[in-house]
């Protein structure tokens, strides 16, 4: 279903009336720069590799498969060449505008910071950095592309060490970053509108964050519907790019 004239009107409202806004994201904004989601019919949990998606990004995966795991992570995740959208783009401009102040996303993709975002909390890390397990050397995401190491696994070029370099993503099992949650929970509990976009919340922990959130809007952009529609104060089913595209700042 298409956004209405006047869903778009009442969200221009909401923005305009807003000065302390919280965007909470999740898959469906990279999608529409061409990265695949996990859940989606085409997404990466319905193609065929040797272990499920899931069991792959796992952290006991890591530890005990890591040539499968970064054969799957280069293929799928260390994606290159992406470009930001016109939801990112317009997020970083109303956070240079000062409506909004913090970027909450789910992804690891680097790309709000790409279109210019300052305050972006990554709940679930970023592809864009790297760390050697045992000595905690930085690499970035060019290194992992071009260094295949001992069976396709990069190992850290520091001199005595030689350990496997991980990137900084949250893997099933994991926890999240503390402080990385208690700046999420402050930004939203200061919010004065939220706005979730490209996201079911069927994720957690990440998705119970917005629990913190008792502001005055409360505005729900997604494709599809979900099971947290009866929240929002107002609910578009569209591309999130094309509906912020259309907000003026």
């Amino acid at each position: 279903m298409a956004e209405s004239k006047e869903q778009a009107e009442l969200l221009q409202q909401f923005i305009d009336e807003s000065h302390r806004i919280v965007f909470f994201g999740g898959a469906g904004v990279s999608t529409e720069s061409g990265i695949p989601d996990f859940r989606s019919v085409d997404g990466l949990y319905h193609q065929d590799w040797k272990y499920p998606p899931e069991q792959i990004l796992s952290g006991d995966f890591f530890v005990a498969n890591p040539t499968e795991f970064y054969r799957f992570y280069r293929a799928k995740l260390l994606v290159d060449g992406i470009k930001p959208n016109a939801a990112h783009k317009k997020l970083a401009e109303l956070e240079a505008k000062g409506k909004l102040s913090a970027v909450i996303t789910q992804n690891i993709d680097g790309l709000h910071q790409a279109a210019g975002s300052k305050n972006v909390l990554e709940v679930h890390g970023s592809t864009l950095r790297n760390h050697c397990t045992r000595c905690g050397t930085f690499y970035d995401a060019d290194y992992l592309r071009s260094h295949f190491g001992r069976r396709g696994v990069p190992l850290c070029e520091k001199e005595g060490c030689g350990a496997i370099i991980k990137p900084d993503v949250v893997l099933y099992g994991e926890s999240l970053d503390d402080d990385v949650v208690r700046r999420s929970i402050e930004a939203l509990q200061e919010a004065d509108m939220l706005i979730i976009g490209g996201t079911s919340l069927t994720v957690y922990p990440a998705a119970g964050v917005i629990n913190a959130f008792h502001g005055g809007h409360l505005v729900l952009i997604n494709r599809d519907a979900t099971e947290s529609d009866g929240i929002a104060d107002l609910v578009i089913h569209d591309s999130i790019g094309k509906v912020l595209d259309k907000v003026k700042v």
